[in-house]
């Protein structure tokens, strides 16, 4: 897979993005962080790393030194797939707490601090507050991947994620629309492959009853 292979971010969830990450939308499951390279590519299209520091840390990594966070990425990855799967539909309860732990070791890492910036506004430069953080190394890479994990469990209501009803899709989402209606992935990869299917099959049903 060529590390720079578009991602598909379709779940309205950063947290649920990063576990279709993996996934099989059709018919072969694709790993678009298998490597390194695909690591820096997803964070980049995900945006949840600078251009600017990825390029930074490219110059100071050693050789191999991303394969090895990609796989601890996919290591998380697979622990939270699996947590989800067992509580999505349903609010999540106090008994996860423990479940939790590695998540929140893994936060606690973090390396944040406040910048002063002034910023152009139409009255003039006025100074905002913002939060910065220190990415010293490779796997560093790792938190902004735990602070979207974060994200989906404390402010997403579980009872509104949902595993895509395509019959061979891996896909997860976070269903917002009005009502909680939504069953795909997407309409064009799943939703109209199956409406073709089940026109197919009605037509195939006809044909057959005709024939009888």
């Amino acid at each position: 897979m060529a590390p720079h292979t578009p991602a598909l971010f379709l779940a309205d969830s950063p947290g649920l993005d990063f576990l279709n990450s993996v996934a099989t939308p059709v018919d072969t499951e694709v790993d678009r962080i298998e490597d390194g390279a695909g690591l820096l590519a997803w964070l980049e299209q995900a945006e949840l790393v600078s251009p600017d520091t990825l390029a930074s840390l490219r110059e100071r990594a050693m050789p191999g030194e991303f394969d090895t966070v990609a796989a601890r990425a996919r290591s998380l990855r697979e622990e939270f797939r699996k947590f989800v799967l067992e509580h999505k539909g349903r609010p999540l309860g106090a008994e996860s707490q423990a479940e939790l732990a590695p998540l929140n070791r893994l936060l606690a890492r973090d390396e944040a601090f406040l910048q002063l910036d002034f910023v152009e506004q139409h009255n003039g430069p006025a100074l905002q507050l913002r939060r910065a953080r220190r990415r010293r190394s490779p796997d560093a890479l790792l938190l902004p991947i735990g602070e979207a994990l974060a994200g989906l469990l404390a402010e997403e209501d579980f009872s509104d994620v949902k595993a895509c009803e395509g019959p061979a899709c891996t896909l997860m989402f976070a269903d917002h629309t009005r009502g909680r209606v939504r069953r795909w992935c997407s309409m064009a990869i799943c939703g109209n492959r199956v409406k073709q299917t089940a026109h197919r099959n009605r037509f195939k049903q006809i044909r057959d009853t005709a024939g009888a």
